[in-house]
């Protein structure tokens, strides 16, 4: 039986095969299986699925599949073009409390565990991994068996060593830990959270390692990168002063982060990500007295001298890095998360309105490298975009998946509030300057920076509704033209996991100061715990932008800047709230290509997609729109069919040059998902002392 990647079902098909060689179409219309441990949420398993003739659909909200089972599957079963169905249950619990009693004797019945995967490693310590890394487990299970089944400290170093590349007995000086710290958070990853407490109490028991703060910079990017940012100056000061031995402390020298002062920045197995670490905006240029006389290029990538010349070398290295980096058609989605934000670095500087960094031959370059992007990231969605929104919400990877996440996070103490704050409409690019201008106006706050992928088509009514429902858009059919229906689905969403409506608040429409009067009374009720805030000031400005992205730059920074967002920030902190940041969609500067008149439902103030409920009308449609996309119907109700415009155009006259959303550019359809904190705030890692426990509080954007 052929494996995802057409290998038969031995070892050469790794995990799935084992998994797969359980699929023959045509066997039972109805499969149901028994998977506690979340392994057909995987995306390689979804797509072998897919490419079977298989739907997977899951079991554990009743109603939602209740709705499914009798609209899609039971009234149209016998008909051939509908596909075999495999309903799946996770939950753990006897199938007669979740699985309805006619569904299951309907149904083929299939089970899969871990524990028959991986049978001699600890079952907590691989649950905890993510699904992706599991190749590499059971390669290495294969080419090493265990001799016998191993516990869970046995496990964790197992896992470390062989999928993670991390033999904590090596790491004996700074420029190791700095090495193995630059290859997890360079590239986004994150080891769970058993791995981590493993590694750093490994790593304390060595003496050299006993000042550092690692309970920090180990499972904390942004509070690693803090950590390099303060030593950096001190680094500069030996460096300019030719001084070959590790200097004392500077005179006033008051880090925020315990740990030694210099760092071996100039190791080799350290400088190769330096000049990234700046050019990515992981870490910023300082200025020094001395800098003009740092020649070396990794080094002087972190020295600001000339801000014009600093921002043209800066694009020159961004575009060679993302143009190095561009995922390929094998990619993950972790891949394209992982990339966006650093085609974000290079769209901030395109389109600062300040200064423009890009003269005509880098402007070039930048297009071709855009429109790759563009051709790529669409023929990758078209293959996976479906597999993304069956995987597990644990580790939040569709918008639709935040409120399981801030659930999880909800649920760990009695008094535990949580605010989520939509800000409509902004892309990962403008996210960059809201930031920039936040760090100025509040330098106290810290920032947990991942991604998401929105809904597709990427409209307000789509993507922002099934955010606040913690659903697939499938589920609310009547109400997916509007959003009228928002607070009820947070509150239903709410209601579910045990918060009754009084606990659970919601406002919209938040742009002016005057705005936040309504915020304050809200969160301000002794029983509220969650909030749901809708920003719009993003969106209201691209709707009314006629000077491009450059023009949506400066403006998004001009509203950043009047402090509506930091005071709304303040009050919710002032009242104790952790406080996650996210987007429903991006957007992206088009041209137009003419608008269709027959018979659309229109988001107008989209413009890069027509909605029909006639897939004949569709199909003719599209003939007349060289590149259209006639984008699926998967997640979405079985009559909202999508017509996407071509590539960065829009269904208006072509004179027309609208700021626009919609489509599925990078630029649209991921988004930030930001937990942000303050000093003193228990929210993000970065502000925990280095002696408290190591284990963290949330799993947010684990990669």
């Amino acid at each position: 039986m052929n494996g995802p990647h057409g290998s038969t079902g031995t070892a050469a098909a790794g995990w799935r095969g084992e998994i797969l060689r359980g699929f023959t179409p045509g066997v039972a219309r109805l499969t149901v299986v028994d998977d506690p441990d979340g392994l057909l949420a995987e995306a390689g398993i979804v797509e072998a699925l897919r490419a079977r003739g298989f739907e997977v659909v899951p079991l554990d909200d009743r109603i939602a599949f209740r709705f499914f089972y009798e609209s899609r599957y039971r009234s149209r079963r016998d008909r051939s073009d509908l596909a075999d169905v495999v309903a799946v249950f996770t939950t753990g619990e006897a199938h007669e409390q979740v699985v309805p009693y006619d569904v299951w004797r309907a149904g083929r019945q299939l089970s899969f565990s871990l524990g028959a995967l991986f049978p001699q490693l600890s079952w907590p310590v691989v649950n905890a991994l993510d699904r992706s890394d599991f190749d590499a487990l059971y390669a290495a299970q294969a080419r090493e068996p265990p001799a016998g089944p191993l516990g869970e400290s046995a496990t964790r170093r197992f896992a470390l060593r062989h999928v993670f590349g991390i033999a904590p007995e090596t790491i004996r000086q700074a420029s190791d830990l700095l090495r193995v710290l630059l290859r997890l958070h360079y590239r986004r990853l994150r080891l769970p959270w058993h791995l981590e407490r493993h590694l750093v109490a490994t790593l304390r028991r060595k003496p050299v390692f006993r000042p550092w703060p690692l309970a920090q910079i180990v499972p904390d990017r942004d509070a690693f990168f803090a950590f390099l940012q303060e030593r950096w100056p001190i680094f500069l000061d030996r460096l300019t002063s030719g001084a070959a031995a590790v200097r004392e402390t500077p005179p006033g020298y008051a880090p925020a982060f315990s740990g030694p002062a210099e760092m071996p920045f100039d190791h080799p197995d350290v400088r190769v990500y330096v000049d990234n670490l700046f050019l990515e905006g992981a870490l910023r240029p300082t200025a020094h007295p001395r800098g003009r006389e740092v020649v070396d290029p990794w080094a002087r990538a972190g020295v600001e001298i000339d801000p014009r010349a600093d921002r043209r070398r800066r694009l020159d290295g961004l575009l060679e890095s993302v143009e190095a980096s561009l995922p390929g058609d094998g990619a993950r989605h972790h891949d394209w998360l992982a990339f966006a934000p650093r085609w974000a670095q290079v769209n901030a500087l395109v389109f600062d309105a300040d200064e423009d960094a890009a003269d005509e031959d880098a402007r070039a370059r930048y297009e071709g490298i855009r429109d790759r992007i563009d051709e790529r990231f669409t023929a990758w969605l078209r293959r996976r975009f479906e597999a993304l929104h069956n995987l597990p919400p644990s580790t939040p990877v569709m918008i639709h998946h935040v409120p399981r996440s801030l659930a999880r996070r909800a649920h760990e103490s009695a008094d535990r509030k949580v605010a989520l704050v939509v800000m409509d409409g902004l892309a990962l690019d403008q996210w960059v300057v809201v930031r920039a201008v936040l760090a100025e106006q509040r330098p106290g706050l810290r920032f947990r920076e991942d991604s998401l992928f929105a809904w597709i088509p990427t409209l307000t009514t789509v993507s922002r509704q099934a955010c606040f429902a913690g659903r697939l858009p499938r589920y609310f059919p009547t109400s997916i033209d509007s959003t009228a229906r928002e607070p009820a689905a947070w509150k239903r969403f709410w209601g579910d996991e045990g918060l009754d409506a009084a606990r659970v608040v919601y406002a919209k429409n938040l742009r002016e100061s005057s705005d936040l009067e309504t915020v304050v009374e809200l969160v301000s009720r002794p029983k509220v715990r969650v909030a749901g805030l809708v920003v719009d000031a993003v969106d209201r400005i691209m709707h009314g932008m006629e000077l491009g992205s450059a023009g949506m730059h400066n403006q998004v920074r001009q509203w950043t800047r009047g402090g509506v967002l930091a005071s709304l920030l303040d009050t919710l902190f002032d009242r104790g709230f952790e406080v996650f940041l996210t987007s429903d969609h991006g957007n992206v500067e088009t041209t137009g290509c003419g608008a269709p008149q027959e018979g659309s439902i229109t988001d107008l103030p989209g413009r890069r997609v027509r909605v029909f409920s006639d897939p004949a009308l569709r199909a003719r449609v599209a003939k007349r729109f060289p590149g259209a996309l006639e984008w699926p119907a998967s997640g979405l109700p079985e009559n909202y069919l999508a017509l996407l415009a071509p590539a960065r155009r829009s269904f208006v006259r072509g004179s027309e040059r609208p700021v626009a959303h919609g489509g599925v550019t990078l630029e649209e359809v991921v988004v930030p998902f930001v937990e942000i904190g303050r000093s003193g705030s228990t929210a993000v890692a970065a502000s925990a002392g280095p002696e408290e426990a190591v284990e963290p509080s949330v799993e947010i954007g684990r990669k």
